[in-house]
């Protein structure tokens, strides 16, 4: 496996630039060529939106294929399909819970969602993953969780990350990584018979609520797929904790971000792991555990096992929810930074180019086809990212502003053209609009019946939604990149 750590921030700056070029290469592009050759930048524009009603179109149909494969594995008796499977009762779950300032309420209800695991307990390991920075609530919270479920599960594990180690960069992919190498020693003394090829890992973040036949599907999977050690297990993940008590551009972002997630489980050849995943232990210990030194920990992982392995790992969709919370605030304004800074921080996952060109350039055994795949859909989606809704919604009317009332028939069609474009494209919306209604949790005693009708007003927000908390935190990452103003760890706060 490559040394990652030479790969670290600032050590390839040509990379780093070059997201951020592109991006703003684009945007200021279009803003000269609108001033200097408007028909031209009409052109592009027209173009420009004519891919994106292909690509939602597309989109459109690997959404309706992974919600028709949700419905099926909700419907599935996984437990039953488990016990059909030889020597199942060799594998454990190693559920890892990194906490950091949360209060307990969040952990338990957690912890009461694995305990209704319909998958036996007593084959289930947690660990309280805890900061030393945060020692005092943190010891509290897991005295609290080993008297009321210890005898829950197999065993609760409690390692505390100590504070200021040289080399990491405070978050969860430090927290992990001690709290794995803490785990590591105390399994191999309290559990010498256990393969780790029979222990399938679930990193989840604390207020992960994961589905009552989660790990009956994550076990029969692991048990049948080809070579179980070279695959991640990515579930769907819902932001719908609280859902009906979030802002309607929090839900818009939330219902987004779920959607997204669902048309790239459509399409395994290019999914990478995100937010709460699993994954096999015999991995985790090849590659050295999660990378302490980086912000995107979720979907590093992935990486770390591609290049360990040679390309020869991948992730396998798991059509069952886990459920997270949406961003909060005191205040419906802190609740909006709080979702700029969870995108902003989802969107530095940009950071993953330096080091991702540079270790296909110095391994020959992954194939070429496979290195220019994984960095062009890497390269594009972090562009489009950024780019699109500003295009679209923003820049894209310009160039028609500036020949309004003049130029050749082609310039006085424009405004109907795009308009029709961008209609079409609205399918995007009615789809999504429709398919969240089908997601939501039950509806709480304090949310009032009306806000059925808030829940498909809302979608009138997205425009605005998908500029605001979505271009502009993509462009505010690839723009630090590019400066190399690196970005820490945001923590997002957890209160319902």
């Amino acid at each position: 496996m490559p040394d990652l750590s030479q790969y670290g921030y600032g050590t390839h700056r040509g990379w780093e630039i070059l997201p951020g070029a592109l991006v703003w290469g684009t945007l200021l592009g279009a803003v000269l060529l609108s001033f200097l050759a408007p028909t031209a930048a009409i052109i592009f524009i027209i173009v420009f939106d004519l891919l994106w009603l292909y690509r939602v179109a597309y989109f459109v149909i690997q959404l309706f294929l992974a919600w028709s494969a949700y419905r099926r594995a909700m419907r599935t008796d996984w437990e039953a399909k488990l016990k059909t499977v030889p020597r199942a009762d060799r594998l454990r779950h190693l559920v890892f819970l990194p906490t950091y300032q949360e209060e307990y309420p969040i952990l338990r209800e957690t912890l009461r969602s694995l305990r209704a695991a319909r998958f036996p307990t007593q084959r289930m390991f947690i660990v309280l993953a805890g900061e030393a920075r945060d020692a005092e609530r943190f010891r509290r919270n897991a005295a609290l969780a080993q008297r009321e479920f210890g005898h829950a599960f197999g065993r609760i594990f409690v390692t505390e990350h100590p504070a200021g180690l040289p080399g990491e960069i405070p978050g969860k992919g430090s927290n992990l990584h001690w709290a794995a190498r803490q785990v590591a020693e105390e399994l191999a003394r309290l559990e010498p018979d256990l393969r780790d090829e029979d222990v399938i890992v679930s990193a989840f973040d604390v207020d992960t609520i994961a589905h009552p036949q989660y790990f009956a599907c994550l076990a029969y999977l692991y048990a049948t797929v080809p070579d179980p050690t070279h695959t991640s297990f990515q579930p769907v993940a819902l932001f719908s904790n609280n859902i009906w008590s979030a802002p309607a551009p929090v839900r818009i972002a939330a219902f987004g971000t779920t959607f997204w997630l669902m048309g790239e489980l459509a399409r395994p050849e290019r999914l990478w792991t995100f937010s709460s995943h699993s994954m096999p232990w015999k991995m985790l210990k090849d590659v050295g555990f999660w990378q302490k030194d980086v912000v995107s920990e979720d979907s590093r992982i992935f990486l770390q096992a591609f290049l360990h392995y040679h390309g020869g790992y991948r992730v396998t969709p798991l059509f069952l929810p886990i459920s997270l919370d949406t961003v909060v605030g005191r205040t419906y304004l802190e609740a909006l930074r709080a979702l700029y800074k969870q995108q902003r921080r989802w969107a530095w996952g940009v950071e993953h180019l330096p080091v991702m060109v540079e270790a296909f350039k110095a391994d020959r055994l992954i194939p070429l086809r496979k290195k220019v795949w994984y960095v062009f859909n890497h390269l594009e989606g972090m562009y489009t990212w950024a780019t699109a809704p500003i295009l679209i919604f923003l820049m894209g009317w310009l160039p028609l502003a500036l020949t309004s009332g003049q130029g050749s028939a082609f310039v006085q069609a424009a405004p109907y053209t795009l308009q029709l474009l961008i209609r079409g494209s609205m399918i995007g919306v009615f789809v999504s609009a429709t398919l969240s209604l089908t997601l939501l949790p039950p509806r709480p005693r304090h949310a009032r019946l009306h806000r059925w009708a808030f829940m498909l007003l809302q979608w009138a927000l997205l425009p605005v939604t998908f500029v605001v908390f979505g271009s502009l935190p993509a462009l505010d990452a690839q723009t630090r990149l590019m400066l190399g103003t690196y970005l820490g760890f945001n923590v997002t706060k957890k209160r319902r």
